[in-house]
This record gives structure tokens, sequence and C-alpha cells, in this order.
């Protein structure tokens, strides 16, 4: 589900004690590394156990976050009572530690009714963020589902075993209203008088004063049963000792890395290809573009890193991130349906119109210059979305006080990835030429291609916009 997930899990269990009903609420959280270096950022603890501070942050994180949990009974807010919180670390990516809290809350139910009750529960601690979001309600002896309604299945074993099936595609339960009915309660003397009978349910409503325990054990927290993915790139933070030595293998290794990442989807590496055979680019455009989208995409990763370590109280990145995508697609599919309106019209398309002495006249449009700043604005365009593996590496670097390290890997992870780019914008500059030496020039060369790579631009553009909308969970897509 990616580094900047934050995945939540309520249980909600109704029972009866010995002199009332109660709704236990076992919430636990589970944060990727960059929530978890934010959280430490801010909080100033260790992901240690034994760290002095980290009791102080459990009991005042318990309470912040019952703030953002809203139970009601029939309508009437209940209030929740933290009664044990705690917290594991399981390394991350990066060497970097991720973060399980588990918390336990409880809250008297009075006036609960043999007939039927309404139980609901929202959740509204950390808005936006992605990640598995799930309810289970359960009842104890006593209490039974109204309606025959089934106990929900706990899918993910308290956040410890995601389905993988559904990662892609995680639940987003922060909302459920259940109804319920009670028991009457049974005492031992069937003939006992009446009045005798209904004194103790009179004396219900005196009940709702008394104050549920202060503690309780604490959840048994397990790391995640999926192991987490490793990344070469990231690993090379771990190392313990740097030489002169072990510095530059890291730095032809981060580059071999870079090059194999620039081979995964993404990078607008279609879209470079697809621009400079459209337009008949030569090798000193590929060599621009490949710069320019590395550039833009190693400058993506500083921005933000930045925004991780210095302005997360205003800016959330894990929201900037999918903006990000957002905002490169627009203008990358905005660029491709300008060349597409630009070819299908014509080469009048791209004239200007002068009036002078001689009256009206078309006179070319100055096409390198309009070509340098499509090149500009493509390259910007398709490199500004940042590597999450490569934002890892830097706040690992952060987090181990080895910044200028880091910095000098992702520089040579760049250089990787810029070999790449232009040894492919580079084959479609020659691979373009080779096409045109062909005896077939014609409208299908001469017309129809560029067209064709206009498009292509316009819908890969509209892809990179969605994928950003869908990372950021406006849209969803379910197949």
């Amino acid at each position: 589900m990616g580094n900047f997930s934050i995945s939540h899990y309520a249980g909600l269990n109704i029972e009866r004690g010995a002199s009332e009903y109660s709704v236990n609420v076992r919430y636990v959280i589970d944060m990727a590394e960059i929530p978890t270096f934010q959280e430490m950022q801010q909080s100033g603890f260790a992901a240690r156990q034994d760290d002095p501070s980290l009791q102080a942050y459990l009991k005042a994180r318990a309470l912040s976050l019952a703030k953002g949990l809203t139970v009601t009974l029939n309508g009437r807010a209940l209030v929740l009572q933290p009664v044990s919180q705690s917290a594991i670390f399981p390394p991350g990516a990066g060497n970097l530690p991720t973060m399980k809290l588990g918390l336990v809350y409880r809250a008297a139910l009075s006036g609960v009714s043999a007939e039927r009750s309404e139980l609901s529960y929202q959740d509204l601690n950390f808005p936006g963020r992605a990640g598995w979001k799930e309810i289970v309600i359960s009842v104890g002896p006593g209490v039974q589902l109204a309606d025959g309604l089934p106990l929900q299945a706990d899918r993910s074993s308290m956040l410890t075993n995601y389905p993988t099936d559904l990662l892609n595609s995680p639940p987003q339960d922060l909302a459920a209203t259940v109804a319920f009915s009670v028991a009457p309660p049974r005492y031992a003397s069937p003939a006992r008088p009446v009045p005798i009978q209904h004194a103790p349910i009179q004396q219900a409503p005196i009940q709702q004063t008394m104050v549920a325990p202060k503690t309780a054990p604490p959840l048994n927290l397990q790391p995640n049963r999926q192991a987490t993915p490793r990344n070469s790139f990231t690993e090379l933070m771990a190392g313990k000792q740097l030489s002169l030595s072990v510095i530059w293998i890291a730095a032809l290794v981060a580059a071999g890395l870079g090059a194999l990442h620039a081979l995964e989807p993404g990078h607008g590496k279609t879209i470079v290809a697809a621009y400079l055979v459209g337009s008949k680019g030569t090798a000193r455009h590929a060599f621009l573009l490949g710069l320019i989208v590395t550039v833009s995409h190693t400058a993506g990763v500083y921005l933000l890193g930045g925004v991780t370590l210095y302005a997360q109280k205003y800016i959330v990145p894990d929201r900037l991130y999918p903006f990000l995508s957002v905002l490169s697609g627009i203008i990358i599919a905005g660029m491709g349906l300008y060349l597409f309106l630009q070819r299908f019209a014509g080469p009048e398309f791209a004239h200007s119109h002068t009036h002078g002495p001689g009256g009206h006249q078309h006179v070319p449009s100055p096409e390198k210059r309009i070509a340098g700043r499509q090149i500009a604005l493509l390259g910007i365009t398709g490199g500004m979305v940042p590597c999450p593996a490569a934002l890892i590496v830097l706040l690992s670097a952060a987090a181990v006080h080895r910044v200028a390290f880091g910095l000098f890997l992702i520089v040579a992870f760049s250089v990787g990835l810029a070999a790449v780019l232009i040894a492919m914008g580079l084959t479609a500059v020659y691979a373009g030429r080779l096409m045109s030496r062909l005896p077939v020039d014609g409208p299908i060369i001469q017309r129809w291609l560029p067209i064709a790579s206009a498009a292509m631009i316009t819908t890969l553009g509209f892809v990179v916009a969605v994928r950003g909308l869908m990372a950021a969970g406006i849209v969803q897509i379910r197949i």
C-alpha cells in the first residue's frame, strides 16, 4: 500500500459486564515508514520499547486519537476512555522503522433496550491518508445483533495479515452502524414478586456514573506476516561503515539501480519516445529530454523530502504526491491535445499571420523556439513525480545523519536513470529516421504517424492523471 500509508482497524465488542453493558474498541493504527518518521520527528521519541519518552507519547496519543473517534448509542454521544496503549516498531524499507499502535477504549452503555438499540461508530483520524481501513463488530453473551445480521469477519487479523488480493483496492470502512438487542437478566428465583424483579432494571440508569477500569491488558500486537518489500537502492543506507571504496561501489550500484528503475512503468519513457518520433526530433532533443526528465525527477525527490522533514505541519507529503501526478498528467494531456490539433489541421495551423505592405501573408512559425518550450515542458512534467524509493533513501540518510551520502546516492541513481532515458530517446530518433528512408513515404509517415504520436501522448497524460486521482482516493476503479 506504499510508504505513505496509515492503516486503521477498529474491533467493536458489545458485552454485558457484572453491572452494566459496555462497548470495547480495539483500535490499531499501522503506520508505514514515512508517517512513522514524521511522528517521531514531531514527538521526539525513539523507535525503542525502552525509550523513556515512549509511554508519555502513547498516553498523549491515546487521548488525541480518542477525539477523532465518535461513538453514539441511540443518537447520544458516548465518552471513550483509554484503558491500555502499546506500540511496536517493525523494521521497514531502508532500515527505517514502521510503527503499529494498539489502543483499547471502553464506554459504558446506559439505556440499552431489550428490544432494539443502535450503536454508531465513525473514525475521523488521519483524513485522506491511504491505507487499509477495516471495522469488525462482535457481541458477547446476552447481546445479539438485530435483524439476524451476521457478524463480520476479520479480514486482516487485526492488521497482521493483509489479503494480497485486496491490497490494490483495500477496504475503506471508517463508519458503521449496528442495531442490537440485549437479553433480560436472569434470576435464580422465578417466583420472586414482580415489583422486586423489576427493581434492578429500574436502578440501571444509576450505573451510568460508574467509571470503567483505568487499565487493561494491552493488545498483543504482532508485525505483519508479509515481509516488507526490500529495495536494493534503499538498502544502501544500511551499511555500518563508509570508506571511499564503499562510497564509489555504492554509487555504481545506485546508478545501476537507477537504470533498472527507468525500465519500470512510468518516468515518461513512452511519452518521450512518442514525441520524438512524431516531431522528427534530433539526437540533441533526445539528450535534452532525457536530462530534463531526470533533473525534474530528482528535484521532485528533494522537494518532497524537504516537505517531509521541515513542512509536515503544513503539507501532508502523500497528498502532495498524487497532486503532482494529476498536475503532470493534465499538462501532458493538454500538450498532446495541442499537438494533435496542430498536426490534424495541417501545416497551415503552425503558420502565423502578418499584415504588411504586401497584404495578408502566412509566415512559418519559429518551430525551434516552439520545440524548445515543448521539450522543456514535456521533460519537466514527465519527471516531476518523485520516486518513493529515492525519498526513503533521503529520509533514511537524515535518520542516520548521513544526508550528504544520501544526496550523493540520489544523484548517482539519477545518472543511471538519465542514461536509460537518453538511450531510449536516441533509439526513437534513429528508428524514426530509418522509417523515413523506407520507400513508404506518404500520408502514413508524413501525416498519420505524427497524429498517432500526439494521440498517444494525450492518452498517456490522461492515464497519469487518473492514476493520481486514484492514489488521492478521489477516483476509485475496481476491476
